[in-house]
């Protein structure tokens, strides 16, 4: 399996992250406008193990999903079902821009967890990236003062629980091939998800079997690409590359549903920027040691 540390195909496989990402938030909006968030995700877990079997046929077939860390998937997807859950909700609560940006406390709960119990080492720059992206976040959100939202809350709960998921992703990218994490997170959440979206089930339209399947799509792809990009560097330089979905969400929420994009909007998106710069640059190198 290839774990080749590059900076450069982790950024390669997170721009295909990024896309799938703003694709799904449109579609998910839509999706959303006539099916219940239970069954919409029973939808996605479905059409996704069908999309999903010609990368397992590509990637050697179903041996490569054998696994013996199989409860450190149920824990991860149930944590990742419920955060998901919480994401699509606020989608219907508060504009998409906001939502993505309240995800972005994400890298805080991820680099810490990464550091206490991953071993990563949490650098000058890496900190700093972390400090940029989430102050590019605040100006982006000009959160009001005095005032509690529920959907800003629940975007809140969500963004801990990606936190974690991500963090558990990058243990499992240790001893198990992407196609795998994915293979398993459709398992454990089909299976979660089955008995609520039984209950709710109503037969949707037909143009909303087209946004599932979008939906589908990218969530199931949108994750291989993550979990490919952990693969090639430490979950505290990935992470922080997804800041850039933060002013992209921005924009496209001003281009299909006329959100404000301002002044402070773009200031917010230059520090976002900055920081994945600085997490980008190159390690130095460790000094010889002197001959005794």
């Amino acid at each position: 399996m290839d774990r080749t540390p590059s900076k450069s195909l982790a950024a390669l496989w997170m721009s295909g992250w990024l896309a799938l990402m703003l694709i799904i938030v449109v579609a998910g909006r839509e999706a959303m406008r006539e099916l219940n968030v239970f069954q919409l995700m029973e939808m996605r877990t479905i059409l996704g193990f069908f999309m999903l079997y010609p990368l397992i046929r590509a990637s050697g077939g179903f041996s490569v999903l054998k696994t013996t860390r199989l409860h450190m998937h149920v824990v991860r997807n149930i944590i990742h079902y419920g955060a998901q859950l919480g994401w699509f909700f606020a989608l219907t609560l508060i504009p998409i821009g906001q939502v993505v940006a309240i995800e972005f406390t994400m890298p805080i709960w991820t680099a810490i967890l990464a550091a206490m119990f991953l071993g990563e080492r949490m650098t000058v720059w890496k900190v700093a990236a972390i400090v940029l992206g989430v102050v590019g976040v605040v100006i982006i959100v000009r959160p009001a003062t005095g005032e509690v939202n529920p959907g800003q809350l629940i975007a809140l709960a969500a963004a801990v629980g990606f936190g974690v998921s991500v963090a558990m992703v990058k243990s499992l990218t240790r001893t198990e091939q992407a196609v795998a994490i994915i293979f398993w997170m459709l398992v454990v959440q089909s299976v979660a998800g089955f008995f609520p979206a039984l209950y709710v089930w109503k037969w949707p339209p037909a143009y909303i079997w087209g946004w599932a399947a979008v939906i589908a799509f990218c969530g199931t792809f949108s994750h291989y690409c993550m979990a490919r990009a952990l693969r090639h560097a430490d979950a505290t330089v990935v992470i922080p590359m997804d800041f850039l979905r933060v002013p992209l969400t921005a924009t496209v929420g001003w281009l299909v549903y006329a959100e404000r994009l301002d002044l402070l909007t773009v200031l917010g998106a230059i520090l976002i920027l900055a920081g994945n710069l600085l997490n980008l640059r190159p390690a130095s190198p460790v000094p010889a040691r002197a001959a005794t």
